[in-house]
């Protein structure tokens, strides 16, 4: 392995990976350091009660809440990132959330640019990972200059005529952006997709769109098993000039020319702060005091509506989602959010949380069940933060907008009952559910208020770009994997012509 390839990209989730691919056209040597490896294709990957009931798959570490307890985090390790395992969402923000927008609890910041500026991006990222989708059935939606490459994913009939009913209610159901090949997913097992891992088996994650599209070229390589431990800086702490890996018991240093960091943003916030130097005392990018905090993590919640004369015998289910009340709550008052629907629960799934309950009878429960994912956006504070506690990562969240939360959630538990479920059943998640979790080092104009430029690169380090969920200025209210997957793409434009045709 050369010591000083031209760029070193840490991380291979949505981030690492659409950023690799962006890249790896222009000829660069690029390396890639994962610190998990590829996920293994076994019968647990299919297997509910091995993902909900014994966690198979989750991390065995422990983060640590501001009171010192210990809770293990849901994030995942393997290449391709939490991606493996998300519900194959790619949708766009809304134009409104690139602007600064008044909520009950408090403002959500502008973005230091406008949709627009952002908007070819998307439809080139929305071609990258396959995007199924239809244009014009939300009013809330952006405008696109490109159409969907793909229909989207056909309904099962149970769940289209429940998104007839909340039609005929005056709602407005659309089709969910979805980056999945359904027909290639059913033929390896008949399960929902959400929350389920992908093995090449018709997701479109990080590794099997945006990373086979980066691999495709001989200058980019993929190094597993690779855990950065910190960043090194020249003598004046501007350029970094080493990064610290260990694989296999040994540690290693390489120099390259441009470092990409895309580890996630806990991650990428606790790499940064432990990479503390004489020239940098609080941490890499840090001048503005801001690199960890302003986390935000959306406030979301499942919904389960249970009508005795509904049957439900939908396999994947997760094709529709409402945006009533995103932009207002319907009456002219703040947004309260986004809602779409979960994968099929099952009552394998149920009984993780219910423990005592007989799995059959939660199957009975399930069969009778159709199942939403209600999320909230999550205020910046700086106040929110991830810290490092020596090789502690201690994340100290403070939830805001909770009450818009739990009015979205009694909105659609209202709107549920009028389409014909007289039972509807909510279960916030908590900080072991990794509901988004962004915006610990910020984007922004000013280096005084933001560790990044518009284009992700550090102010106080000019060879230093963190992409992924971390530059976030916001969370909105949608799934941010297209966000961050059309930033990589406008950042690696951007270094191609600063950094490599330079």
């Amino acid at each position: 392995m050369p010591a000083s390839p031209d760029i070193v990209i840490i991380g291979s989730g949505i981030g690492g990976a659409t950023i690799a691919a962006g890249l790896a056209p222009s000829g660069a040597d690029i390396l890639i350091l994962e610190a998990g490896d590829h996920l293994p294709d076994t019968p647990h990957n299919r297997d509910q009660r091995a993902i909900f009931q014994r966690g198979h798959f989750r991390p065995r570490e422990e983060w640590f809440d501001a009171s010192g307890a210990a809770f293990n985090p849901g994030n995942y390790y393997y290449v391709g990132g939490n991606s493996k395992f998300y519900g194959a969402v790619l949708s766009r923000y809304r134009a409104e959330d690139f602007a600064e927008l008044r909520h009950r609890e408090g403002v959500s910041p502008a973005w230091p640019f406008a949709y627009e500026e952002l908007e070819p991006w998307y439809g080139l990222a929305e071609t990258l990972y396959n995007v199924r989708g239809t244009i014009g059935e939300d009013p809330t939606e952006p405008p696109h200059s490109t159409p969907y490459p793909f229909p989207p994913i056909a309904e099962e009939p149970a769940i289209a005529r429940v998104r007839a009913r909340l039609k005929a209610n005056g709602l407005h159901p659309f089709s969910l952006p979805l980056g999945l090949d359904i027909d290639k997913w059913l033929a390896k097992a008949k399960t929902p997709w959400d929350a389920h891992p992908n093995c090449d088996d018709g997701k479109m994650d990080a590794e099997t769109a945006a990373l086979a599209v980066a691999r495709s070229h001989d200058n980019v390589r993929l190094e597993t098993g690779a855990k950065v431990l910190k960043l090194s800086t020249a003598p004046d702490g501007k350029a970094v000039t080493g990064i610290h890996y260990e694989q296999k018991g040994e540690v290693h240093e390489i120099t390259p020319r441009l470092v990409i960091l895309s580890a996630g943003a806990v991650q990428s916030a606790a790499l940064l702060l432990a990479s503390a130097d004489d020239a940098n005392p609080n941490g890499l990018a840090n001048r503005s005091d801001q690199v960890g905090r302003n986390f935000m993590n959306h406030n979301a919640s499942a919904v389960i509506a249970v009508a005795p004369g509904f049957i439900n015998d939908s396999i994947y289910q997760k094709t529709f989602a409402l945006n009533d009340f995103y932009l207002s709550d319907g009456e002219g008052g703040a947004p309260l959010g986004n809602v779409q629907l979960l994968g099929r629960v099952s009552g394998a799934i149920l009984k993780a949380n219910m423990p005592l309950v007989p799995e059959w009878m939660l199957d009975q429960v399930a069969r009778h069940a159709i199942d939403f994912y209600a999320m909230s956006e999550d205020l910046p504070s700086p106040d929110s933060r991830v810290r490092v506690d020596g090789k502690r990562i201690v994340l100290e969240w403070q939830r805001t907008n909770w009450q818009a939360h739990l009015d979205l959630v009694r909105k659609l538990k209202t709107v549920l009952k009028q389409a014909g479920f007289p039972l509807v059943l909510a279960r916030a998640f908590d900080k072991r559910t990794p509901s988004h979790q962004c915006g610990t080092v910020r984007i922004g104009n000013d280096p005084r208020t933001a560790p990044l430029d518009v284009y992700c690169r550090a102010f106080d380090h000019p060879n230093l770009f963190v992409v992924d969920a971390s530059f976030l200025p916001t969370s909105a209210a949608v799934n941010p994997a297209l966000t961050i997957a059309a930033q990589a793409l406008r950042v690696a434009d951007h270094i191609k012509q600063t950094d490599i045709a330079a």
